[in-house]
C-alpha cells in the first residue's frame, strides 16, 4: 500500500453529512466507479459534508499498490478531493474481529463447526431434493457444552421470520423476507473477517451517514443491516444506483470501447468536462446538460437519481468536454493539456510552447471537444520553422499565383499589427490582385501553419507576430 493509505479514522455520528468511496484495489477506476464517486463527493461537498476515501483491500491475493495508485490517480485526474487520510480495510482486521466476538458474547452470533465439505453436501442434497440451498447451521441453538476442539467460523442470528425493509433514496422501499437470509458468516474459520462485516464497520467508525453506491450491492444491505441492528447502530441512508450500460443497453465492457477513467485522460478528455458527463449519467436537474461544478454541487440530490440504467454515449461526452473547454479559463486549459500530455507519454511542452499557447488559447478553444483536437489546431504557435506542410496544405500552396507571396511581404511590413489593419491590407491586396480573400486565405495556413484547417489567417498573424509571420512567409516565398 501507499504511504498515504495509513492508520485508520474513527468518527462518531453526527448531524454532519459523512459519504465515503470505497473501491476494491485490483485494477483501475472503473468508469462507473467513478461515476460513483462523483455522486458521493457531490452530494457531501454540497452540503457542507465529508468524503472519505476507504481502500478495501482485504482481498490479499487480487489488491495491488499498482492498482490503489491507479485508482488515486484517477480520482485526483477527476478533482474528487477526499477529507483525511485514506483508510485501508485490511488494517481494521482486529476491529473488525472484536465486532464479531463482541455479538458473540452478547448471544446475537454463535460458533459455527460445520465444515465446507458438510455444507457443500448439505447443498448438493438439498439442490437433487429440489429444496432451498439455504444453509442452516445445526450449531446454531446447540449447547455450548457439546461444542467440539475444532475450528470454528463466527455466524450472526439471522431474524427467522418478518421481512427486512431496506428504505432506499433511489429504488424506494425493497422488502425481503427474513427466511430468505442465512446466518451470515462474520468471521471465517481461521480467525479473518469477512468483507460483509468489514463494510460495516467501517462505515459506521468512519460515521458515514450516507451509503451511495452501485445497485448491485442492495441485497447485500439486508444482511448488513443485520449487524447494524445486532449492534444498536444507526442504519445509514441507503442510495443504490443503477450501473451504467453500453449504447447497446448491456453492462458497460471492454467491447465497448475504455472503461478506465485514466484512460479517458489519456485520451485528451477534460476533467471538468468529464465531471460533468458523469454527473448527469443517470441524475438529471430538470432539462441542465451543461453546468459547472458549483451548480453541480448545489444541485445534486438523491431524487434526481433514476431508476434505470444509464447508457453512455461518447458524443455527449465530446459534447459536453467541448463546451467545458470553450468556456474555460486559458491557464487552466494549459494545464490540464500539460497533464494530458505527461498521462498519454507524450513529449512535454517546452517553457516557449507552453507560454506561447496559453497566449493563443482564445483562438483555439473554440470548437475542440478534445485536447488533442485543440493542440491539432495550435499546431501553427508550437511548431518551428521550417514549417513542413501536410498534404492538403502542400496543395493549397500550390494553388497561389507565383510571386503572389513575395508581392505580400512589403504590404504586411508596413502595416499597424492590429486585426484591423491586418484585415484591411489583406482584403485590399487580395482586391488588387482580382483575387477573393479565400483564394489568399488557403496558401497563407499552408505558410504560417503548415494545415489546411486552422485558426484564422488574422488570429495566427497576431499571435506569431509581426517577425514570425514575415519570416515565414519569406521561407514559403523562397
Amino acid at each position: 500500500m501507499p504511504d498515504t493509505v495509513t492508520k485508520r479514522l474513527i468518527h462518531t455520528m453526527s448531524d454532519q453529512v459523512v459519504t465515503r468511496f470505497a473501491p476494491s484495489p485490483t485494477g483501475f477506476l472503473h468508469i462507473g466507479g467513478a461515476r460513483t464517486a462523483l455522486f458521493n463527493w457531490l452530494y457531501a461537498r454540497g452540503r457542507g459534508g465529508k468524503f472519505l476515501l476507504r481502500i478495501e483491500d482485504t482481498d490479499r491475493e487480487r489488491s495491488t499498490p499498482e492498482a490503489t495508485a491507479a485508482i488515486l490517480q484517477g480520482m485526483a485526474w477527476l478533482g474528487l478531493d477526499h477529507d483525511g487520510e485514506v483508510i485501508s480495510q485490511f488494517e481494521g482486521a482486529a476491529r473488525h474481529a472484536e465486532v464479531a466476538h463482541l455479538l458473540l458474547a452478547e448471544g446475537k452470533a454463535y460458533k459455527c463447526f460445520s465444515t465446507q465439505e458438510e455444507i457443500a453436501a448439505f447443498r448438493e442434497q438439498a439442490r437433487a431434493e429440489g429444496k432451498s440451498t439455504l444453509f442452516r447451521s445445526p450449531w446454531r441453538d446447540a449447547d455450548p457444552a457439546t461444542h467440539p476442539d475444532a475450528p470454528y467460523a463466527i455466524r450472526i442470528k439471522a431474524p427467522q421470520d418478518g421481512e427486512t425493509v431496506i428504505r432506499d433514496q433511489v429504488q424506494g422501499d425493497v422488502t425481503i423476507r427474513n427466511d430468505q437470509l442465512d446466518d451470515m458468516i462474520l468471521l471465517r474459520s481461521d480467525g479473518t473477517p469477512v468483507y460483509m462485516l468489514a463494510v460495516v464497520v467501517d462505515d459506521h467508525d468512519m460515521g458515514v451517514t450516507h451509503v451511495i453506491r452501485g445497485d448491485d450491492h442492495l441485497n447485500n444491505a439486508a444482511r448488513q443491516m443485520m449487524i447494524y441492528e445486532a449492534m444498536g447502530w444507526d442504519v445509514p441512508v441507503w442510495a443504490h444506483i443503477p450501473l451504467i450500460h453500453g449504447p447497446d443497453g448491456k453492462k458497460l465492457s471492454k467491447r465497448h470501447g475504455a472503461l478506465g477513467a485514466q484512460e479517458y485522460q489519456a485520451m485528451g478528455y477534460p476533467a471538468s468536462g468529464m465531471r460533468n458527463y458523469l454527473a448527469r449519467l443517470g441524475w438529471s436537474h430538470g432539462d441542465d446538460e451543461f453546468f459547472t461544478d458549483e451548480q453541480a454541487k448545489e444541485w445534486f440530490d438523491l431524487g434526481g437519481i433514476g431508476k434505470s440504467p444509464a447508457r453512455f454515449d461518447l458524443k455527449k461526452l465530446e459534447n459536453l468536454c467541448g463546451q467545458h473547454i470553450a468556456t474555460s479559463d486559458d491557464a487552466a486549459l494549459r494545464q490540464g493539456i500539460e497533464s494530458y500530455l505527461a498521462a498519454a507519454d507524450l513529449v512535454p511542452l517546452t517553457q516557449t510552447q507552453s507560454g506561447d499557447l496559453e497566449r493563443a488559447m482564445y483562438c483555439l478553444k473554440d470548437r475542440a471537444r478534445t485536447f488533442p483536437e485543440l493542440l491539432e489546431k495550435a499546431h501553427f504557435v508550437l511548431t518551428i520553422r521550417p514549417i513542413d506542410p501536410d498534404e492538403k496544405a502542400a496543395k493549397a500552396l500550390t494553388s497561389v499565383p507565383d510571386g503572389i507571396l513575395e508581392e505580400l511581404t512589403p504590404q504586411l511590413q508596413n502595416a499597424s499589427w492590429t486585426r484591423s489593419e491586418l484585415e484591411e491590407a489583406l482584403n485590399s491586396f487580395a482586391d488588387a490582385k482580382g483575387l477573393k480573400f479565400g483564394k489568399l486565405a488557403g496558401p497563407l495556413r499552408a505558410v504560417l501553419a503548415g494545415r489546411a484547417v486552422t485558426p484564422s489567417v488574422f488570429d495566427m498573424m497576431l499571435v506569431l507576430g509581426r517577425d514570425e509571420t514575415l519570416a515565414r512567409l519569406s521561407d514559403a516565398a523562397n
